[in-house]
């Protein structure tokens, strides 16, 4: 099963990133998260340390662009097939830097994609 990692986790209800995690484990989604807090959203451990994890076949973006630039290459050597960057995440930058690598760079919502069936 794909796995989906939601990079920039947030621990508050109100946050999209949180709302992604439950949406995306109630449609059966393989989820983890990585965020700056450890905690537990929807019975999904958010870890901290990005060399916690593997196989990850997409990373659904919630970290603005200032915030991604010091991601990239640690996201880029996670070796997913897609990065969604979602509402306010979008950085023509660092989707052509992804796409240079063969990783697809989506501009979408995962929350939108989800309740479409498009996910």
């Amino acid at each position: 099963m794909d796995t989906t990692l939601v990079f920039g986790a947030s621990l508050k209800p109100n946050r999209y990133s949180n709302l992604a995690i439950h949406r995306l484990v109630g449609h059966g989604i393989k989820t983890e998260a990585f965020g700056l807090k450890s905690g537990i959203i929807g019975g999904v451990q958010v870890k901290t340390k990005i060399e916690d994890f593997q196989n990850i076949h997409t990373i659904t973006l919630y970290l603005n662009p200032y915030n991604q630039k010091g991601y990239y290459d640690a996201i880029i050597g996670l070796r997913p097939r897609r990065v969604i960057f979602n509402p306010g995440t979008e950085n023509p930058e660092f989707q052509n830097h992804l796409e240079s690598k063969g990783i697809e760079a989506q501009v979408a919502c995962t929350l939108v994609l989800l309740a479409i069936g498009q996910y």
